[in-house]
């Protein structure tokens, strides 16, 4: 599968989690990687070291540091403490994340997957670019959202990566690839693990950067949630999330509730969301990839 990830790396530790998951997958040809939200620099710095970790050189691209409208609400990579213990590149082309995406993209019409694990900043400055682009790709996979009617949580109302740009996340609804799925907290909050239980199983020599950036997480959170991770095993795993077809729409008008998603179940909807997953399973296909590497 030939995919591209835009990632948030170096806030919560899942987008790392995630990218060891699929440097480390055979079935994975990972053409590049952007980074978006503050600090994009460091986060491709922590990107390298996890491919670094990995024995990978893949291309790496720095790219928008600020949502499209709103005030950023992660301004900084917390992780990228954990740098100066591993090896990485620093030097990296500027201003160049949408076109690399764009260029790629086009440069293999229907064969490339986007994995979106971050605000969607980069993405939607790509279709908005560049219109066509959604029709060109094979697929489009974002972590966002939270789609069960109903659903309650204790300490949030939406989803981090919506909220974070609410505009953004508006525009990659509207566009129409020929796979729109969407992995949201609905089914990511059944896949955690405590502090300590990640200590004990991320020991693989891929595993250890993460751990190690794990260790500035878990000053602020005593878990890990594999919201990432989870989006990521759905691409090359069919049965580990069950998904529905509906009309996804985003909340854009409340000065409260920016970035919420509203999901409307369609038998021709444009878009499908995960609601049903496999814990076990998806456990199962993520150890068994990363422990030996």
């Amino acid at each position: 599968m030939k995919l591209l990830l835009d990632t948030d790396i170096g806030s919560d530790i899942d987008d790392a989690i995630c990218l060891a998951y699929l440097l480390a997958k055979p079935e994975c040809d990972l053409l590049g990687i952007t980074t978006v939200s503050g600090e994009p620099e460091k986060r491709a710095m922590l990107a390298s070291a996890i491919c670094r970790a990995a024995g990978r050189e893949i291309p790496i691209f720095p790219g928008a540091p600020l949502p499209l409208l709103v005030p950023p609400h992660q301004p900084v990579a917390q992780q990228a403490a954990a740098l100066d213990r591993w090896p990485h590149a620093t030097d990296f082309p500027a201003g160049r994340a949408v076109s690399f995406l764009r260029d790629t993209i086009r440069s293999h019409p229907g064969e490339v997957t986007l994995l979106a694990i971050g605000p969607m900043t980069n993405i939607a400055l790509l279709f908005t670019m560049d219109p066509e682009i959604p029709s060109l790709l094979k697929g489009f996979y974002m972590m966002i959202g939270a789609f069960s009617q109903g659903i309650v949580f204790t300490d949030m109302r939406y989803e981090w990566n919506a909220l974070n740009d609410p505009h953004a996340t508006a525009i990659v609804y509207k566009a129409r690839p020929p796979v729109h799925r969407s992995i949201g907290l609905d089914v990511t909050l059944q896949v955690q693990m405590d502090a300590a239980e990640v200590r004990q199983r991320f020991q693989a020599p891929l595993l250890r950067p993460v751990l190690d950036m794990a260790e500035v997480w878990f000053q602020m959170r005593p878990e890990v949630t594999f919201h990432d991770p989870l989006a990521a095993v759905s691409l090359f795993d069919d049965q580990v999330c069950t998904f529905e077809r509906g009309q996804v729409d985003v909340e854009l008008a409340s000065a409260h509730l920016p970035g919420m998603t509203y999901f409307a179940t369609q038998p021709q909807g444009p878009h499908e969301v995960a609601l049903k997953v496999d814990p076990a399973r998806f456990f199962a296909e993520y150890f068994g990839v990363t422990a030996g590497t």
